[in-house]
């Protein structure tokens, strides 16, 4: 999103949504920083100043505007798009792992020094990794005092803070409120319902950018629902999380602007990677008019974008679970492989308890998906599988459970499709398939897909066209949708 100061200032003057979490608007005369799309008066071209993040304008002095509330919008899709070392340091800060191991954990996983991570993010983005993580803890701790009766101290250390008084202090900077006060003000516009359960519910708004083709995002994972594991009833999609500091489950109900969020989870330390695992399951930090604009003037595939525009690629709350359904699902149809992953969730799987998690029972979710470790040690021979599979399964669980792979959105995606191929029976579909939806890529057309495939040459043969593979670049992984979209009976398709 290399965009120059003239131009946001017309996004802002427009009050173009489109640019919302792609920078921030800072104001020099009132001292508070917005979203392009803030309804409040555009103030004077002099009086503004750019932020490329939210924690930027905090470090340059300015608080979040009660108005537009800037910190409640999607996030960038540049973090998303980006494999170099400043897009995964901001996937991984995403992911709460400057608050589960710290700057020198971060700079581990990234293999630099502490120091030049800090310099290389302040370079690009104005704000170092403690003052990113610490703007997204203001957030997630903002929508637990707006959405919860947990008490303000477990709030801060549910929210990441390392002490009470270090979460008052970012409170009054990022909202110029006490957390007390932020509760009376949720209370006061009605946007807080107290609830009673014995473990932590919270309910909120993901924000989206339109246009949100939610319909078809909730088909396909229709299709491939596991049951015991996760469902889609009456335009909800429901399932259960592998946290870190226990089980939950979430209920995620689309709708055109947002995605109306519930999250029952065992501790609320974990409301930060539950809620980032959700963005990445729908892809909610797309920038669909930048795909559509791409794919849209295809002559291939522009009718298709036309029809459904803001098509979404899937993503998936635990890339170690997609990993696994994509090599259960190699050569056998959806519905037999979800017979056989219910089969191995039913075995292996933990045991969720109904009256620790109600919203389980309500959508006749029961199991967790098998940790690393269990399905790493069961006999091959008891999977369900043909045998060369069932050892792949083994493998991959294993290689997960030592942490020899990493498999998810901050991953360096180059690396882990060397290492995927590494293991014995993982080919390039596969592994492409996990960079696609577990990594998030938007640049994956599944070249070896035998339904994109045949869908593609069928559009070719049609058109007359040349293959357009390059063109759709870097939106592949968005045309590999569009394609599966189209209609074509003879062909078994793999479990996806």
């Amino acid at each position: 999103m290399r965009i120059d100061d003239d131009r946001r200032y017309r996004a802002v003057s427009s009050k173009d949504a489109r640019f919302d979490g792609v920078f921030f608007t800072a104001v020099t005369s009132t001292g508070i920083y917005c979203r392009p799309s803030c309804p409040a008066r555009t103030p004077l071209r002099r009086n503004v100043r750019f932020y490329a993040t939210a924690a930027a304008a905090h470090d340059a002095g300015f608080r979040a505007c009660r108005r537009c509330r800037p910190d409640a919008v999607p996030g960038s899709p540049e973090w998303d798009m980006r494999t170099d070392t400043v897009g995964r340091a901001m996937r991984l800060i995403r992911e709460g792992v400057v608050e589960s191991d710290g700057v020198p954990g971060l700079a581990g996983r990234l293999g630099y020094s502490a120091r030049h991570v800090h310099r290389m993010l302040v370079d690009e983005v104005g704000a170092g990794p403690l003052a990113i993580a610490r703007s997204n803890r203001a957030h997630h701790a903002r929508i637990l005092l707006e959405t919860t009766d947990v008490p303000v101290t477990d709030v801060a250390f549910a929210a990441g803070f390392s002490s009470v008084r270090q979460f008052n202090d970012t409170l009054r900077t990022v909202y110029d409120a006490t957390p007390s006060g932020l509760r009376v003000s949720a209370r006061r516009r009605g946007r807080r319902t107290p609830r009673t359960s014995s473990s932590a519910r919270i309910e909120l708004r993901l924000a989206v950018r339109r246009p949100f083709a939610h319909g078809p995002l909730l088909d396909f994972l229709a299709a491939r629902a596991v049951p015991g594991l996760e469902t889609v009833r009456e335009g909800t999609y429901a399932r259960t999380l592998r946290l870190p500091h226990g089980p939950g489950v979430v209920a995620l109900a689309p709708a055109d602007d947002h995605v109306q969020c519930v999250l029952e989870l065992s501790d609320l330390r974990d409301t930060m990677a539950a809620v980032a695992r959700c963005r990445s399951m729908l892809d909610l930090d797309a920038d669909p008019v930048a795909v559509d604009e791409v794919l849209g003037a295809d002559p291939l595939l522009g009718d298709r974008v036309r029809a459904t525009p803001g098509i979404r690629v899937p993503g998936h709350v635990d890339g170690y679970e997609l990993a696994v359904r994509a090599v259960v699902g190699q050569q056998v149809s959806v519905a037999g492989a979800r017979t056989t992953l219910a089969r191995i969730v039913g075995a292996h799987g933990a045991v969720l308890d109904p009256e620790a998690h109600p919203l389980a029972a309500a959508y006749a979710l029961t199991h967790v998906f098998p940790e690393p470790g269990v399905l790493a040690a069961v006999d091959p021979a008891a999977l369900g599988m043909p045998r060369s599979r069932a050892s792949t399964v083994a493998g991959l669980a294993d290689a997960v459970a030592v942490g020899k792979l990493d498999i998810g959105p901050s991953a360096d995606r180059a690396a882990l499709r060397a290492q995927l191929l590494e293991l014995r029976g993982i080919g390039p579909w596969t592994a492409d398939y996990v960079l696609m939806r577990a990594a998030g890529d938007p640049d994956v057309l599944l070249a070896t897909d035998l339904v994109i495939r045949r869908r593609l040459d069928a559009l070719l043969v049609r058109t007359g066209a040349a293959d357009p593979a390059t063109r759709w670049s870097p939106w592949r992984s968005y045309a590999a949708m569009h394609l599966w979209r189209l209609p074509d009976t003879s062909t078994t398709e793999r479990h996806s």
